[in-house]
């Protein structure tokens, strides 16, 4: 029997796991003891990943639709030639942007590398990926206040903190390893507190729970700067030395009073008090946000006055501090740095001459191959589909149908496109069901590659199975359509993925995220390495939890910190008469995983979810309008779409709230065509709906 160590590729932590192997099947899977990330533990979903071997189709070859509807199997070679050519028929008939792609951020760091250089450089094609649904937001608020997208934590800095403060994070349910480091905190005297609208089970855990008015944390976090600044509850010193815009942002809190706090968030004005005193009397206090933030209508701002308060007290840099993003899918970290869609390889604009130079160097293209803009977003990509604009979409490893905002939009664009290529795992996803072309892939155990988290820890993937005839992988898919589409010596180091990360590595040096010092032998069966790992300081950089700005120093021109602010903006979809309820979203359980083509797999999953859509409810509402537990009620939302709910009734959302998990096809059918104006994050978590009560019965 043999032993592999591999990388979970499921949620941001990138759990490491032993799996044992014999006769090419998977007998036994367990935690690796000593990983810094998850030292032995992790969760059902990491334990399920063998159940893949299973529940994947061997032998899979990829399949064309026919003019009846049907689907036709082809082989590999004819399939690339197929989809080449339609690239290429396109791009000559209605121009080179009429071609996109959407990733995920669930590939390796070399499957995104390779995309964008097949279709950001040499189609000139715009790809954008599910990264853009949770972690755009965060990448950002980084790069304005920071200089560069390079959250600063460790893990370990939730083991520190005398008071660590979750701010639309439910990491109880969501992150579950990372939650299991709250619980091995000792600091005597700390707390847990929780910012967010619905008493989630982290809510239900913590030692303060700050049930705010939904969408009001960007005024509470400038409300609670007022304050800090009146009490002079800050670090003046930190804030000289290391910082920028203070007295600009001073004077402009002064509009956000307590009153106007307590009359705008719904917390009482001895609430707030309370909270401002915990951070002050607080030694070491850390800020976690996530989705309750990042999904918002004016999340870059409200993820930026999370940074300030971190930044005017001094808690960053100090082991236990920090104003720290938490990252929702495997490797967004790596799809941020390494897709070239938003920047270049490894960081850099696009337009900047020196940083063409030197990829274009690494890469071994002529400078004017490399991709000129930051691509078109999720939703131009959307709205160009269904505009006209765009005629040939492939998608990798995400399931739009179901997980883009109001989703509807999506499912009438695909009916409108001239190729659509759905590469996946799974040819069940409802993103499959209308696509011209479908290819088969296998799952992480038949592949390899890098996967970077969200404390910045590169962690090696490895195959753990034997590919079966027919079996290919993302990166080699991508690889086929490139050579097919005649790019030849432009894919001279693009052979594997190991030549790929020797690339990337290139690509990384004398950046902020630069890891020349790895080698790929040295990830395989390691604790991973966080960047930055520069070539020849290897040495002073052994520590395996490292953090940023512990000197002081940010990635800015001046290397001081931005504070960042901005006046709040009226909420485009208020509640209103016709429209009472609060619509938010989230996720269910710890073993469901966003639309469930994986998770469904699992029997273990399977038997403890509930089989259709349903919907948290309020009592006192639910007695207002005769509702009881598991009827059915139809969701109407402002968007114009509607969907059929089974009720859950909880005193866990608020009166004016309805909460349903995001798992469902229904729940993004309501969500809205609305983002933030700086990262283009959909506003998920904030429709305007009303409901009725279904007259049929109930689900069985």
């Amino acid at each position: 029997m043999k032993k592999v160590q591999s990388t979970c590729n499921y949620c941001a932590l990138d759990c490491n796991l032993d799996f044992y192997v014999e006769n090419n099947r998977v007998i036994k899977t367990l935690p690796t003891k000593g990983y810094p990330v998850n030292d032995g533990f992790c969760c059902i979903k990491g334990l399920s990943l063998s159940k893949q071997q299973t529940t994947v189709k061997p032998n899979s070859l990829p399949k064309l639709r026919q003019e009846d509807g049907s689907y036709r199997e082809v082989p590999w070679e004819e399939a690339f030639t197929y989809v080449a050519d339609k690239l290429k028929q396109l791009q000559e008939k209605y121009g080179p942007e009429s071609v996109a792609g959407i990733s995920t951020g669930q590939l390796t760091m070399e499957e995104f590398a390779i995309f964008g250089h097949v279709m950001r450089n040499y189609l000139k094609a715009n790809v954008d990926g599910n990264t853009r649904l949770c972690m755009a937001t965060a990448v950002v608020a980084h790069k304005q206040s920071y200089g560069f997208d390079a959250p600063g934590y460790t893990l370990e800095d939730l083991e520190l903190s005398d008071r660590i403060i979750f701010i639309g994070a439910n990491p109880v349910v969501a992150h579950p390893i990372l939650w299991g480091r709250v619980l091995q905190n000792k600091v005597p005297g700390h707390k847990v507190i929780v910012i967010d609208p619905r008493c989630s089970e982290t809510a239900q855990n913590a030692d303060c729970w700050y049930g705010l008015k939904s969408k009001s944390d960007l005024l509470l976090m400038y409300t609670i700067a007022n304050q800090l600044i009146e009490k002079d509850y800050i670090d003046r010193e930190f804030i000289e030395a290391h910082t920028e815009k203070f007295e600009e942002f001073k004077e402009f809190v002064k509009d956000y009073t307590l009153e106007r706090g307590v009359e705008g968030t719904g917390l009482s004005k001895e609430q707030i008090n309370e909270l401002i005193e915990l951070i002050h009397s607080g030694k070491k206090v850390s800020f976690w946000w996530t989705m309750g933030v990042n999904q918002g209508y004016e999340a870059v701002r409200t993820a930026q006055s999370i940074i300030n308060l971190a930044l005017m007290t001094g808690n960053i840099g100090r082991p236990g501090t920090g104003a720290n993003s938490i990252t929702g899918q495997c490797n967004a970290m790596g799809s941020r740095a390494f897709s070239n869609t938003a920047v270049m390889y490894g960081g850099g604009d696009f337009t900047n001459p020196a940083r063409r130079e030197r990829i274009a160097s690494v890469l071994g293209v002529a400078e004017s191959m490399l991709a000129e803009k930051p691509t078109k977003t999720y939703n131009q990509i959307i709205e160009g589909i269904n505009a006209g604009e765009i005629k040939g979409l492939w998608i990798l490893c995400t399931n739009p149908r179901h997980s883009w905002a109001n989703n509807e939009t999506f499912a009438r664009a695909v009916k409108k496109l001239e190729l659509f290529v759905v590469q996946d795992i799974y040819d069940t996803i409802e993103s499959a069901e209308e696509c011209t072309v479908f290819f088969p892939v296998v799952p992480g155990l038949k592949k390899e590659g890098t996967y970077i988290n969200l404390e910045r820890r590169l962690s090696a993937m490895r195959q753990v199975l034997e590919r079966e005839e027919n079996e290919i992988s993302d990166y080699e898919a991508i690889l086929g359509v490139g050579r097919a589409l005649g790019m030849g010596a432009a894919l001279k180091g693009w052979e594997t993925p190991k030549d790929c990360f020797q690339l990337m590595k290139e690509c990384s040096r004398n950046m902020p995220c630069d890891f020349t010092g790895v080698t790929w032998e040295a990830l395989t069966d390691s604790h991973g390495i966080q960047w930055p790992y520069p070539e020849g300081r290897e040495e002073e950089n052994q520590e395996e939890q490292r953090r940023l700005y512990g000197d002081g120093r940010f990635f800015t021109a001046s290397q001081k910190a931005q504070f960042m602010f901005e006046q709040i903006q009226e909420n485009p979809y208020p509640l209103t008469e016709e429209y009472p309820f609060v619509f938010n979203t989230g996720r269910g359980t710890v073993g469901q995983w966003h639309t469930q083509s994986r998770t469904k797999e699992v029997k273990f999953v399977e038997d403890v979810s509930l089989k259709h859509a349903y919907i948290y409810m309020n009592p006192e509402i639910a007695r207002e309008k005769e509702i009881k537990e598991n009827d059915r009620i139809r969701v109407f939302s402002v968007n114009g779409e509607n969907a059929v709910f089974s009720v859950k009734i909880t005193d866990n959302v608020g009166k004016h709230q309805l909460y349903a998990p995001i798992h469902y096809v229904e729940c993004n059918k309501l969500t809205l065509s609305s983002y933030d104006p700086y990262s283009k994050e959909p506003n998920y978590k904030a429709a305007a709906v009303r409901f009725e009560k279904c007259e049929e019965a109930g689900y069985v």
